[in-house]
């Protein structure tokens, strides 16, 4: 089996793997004496990283940017306007007398016929 070389840089990296392991143990043992206790189980666990606070916009800022939004809507819409083609909808097509009279003719023949069949087949 060959032997490396430990150098310091892989004795921390080591050692740095091996303390966050500890901390995730310790936090899933604090979450099982929670458990056990019937305390919760956040107040146990490590406090969490303190949260960045937000940075607030000037209402001048606000008014600036929102006036830029409009001015770009309305190119857009001007943009627009100008390419949108007419729609022309064709006329509904209507079926003339003669073509239903054709098809209930047709209807009937068919179901003549079945009633036809029908009747051989007793």
């Amino acid at each position: 089996m060959p032997t490396q070389k430990l150098t310091n840089e892989i004795i921390t990296a080591a050692m740095l793997g091996f303390e966050e392991q500890k901390r995730h143990i310790d936090a899933r043992i604090a979450e099982l004496r929670a458990i056990q206790t019937g305390a919760s189980a956040g107040t146990a666990v490590a406090p969490e990283a303190p949260k960045t606070k937000r940075r607030k916009m000037s209402a001048a800022g606000r008014k600036a940017i929102a006036e830029a939004q409009r001015k770009r809507w309305a190119a857009s819409k001007a943009a627009s306007a100008g390419e949108a083609p007419e729609v022309v909808s064709k006329p509904k097509r209507k079926l003339s007398a003669a073509g239903r009279n054709a098809i209930i003719a047709a209807t009937k023949k068919r179901w003549a016929l079945k009633r036809a069949e029908a009747a051989k087949a007793e």
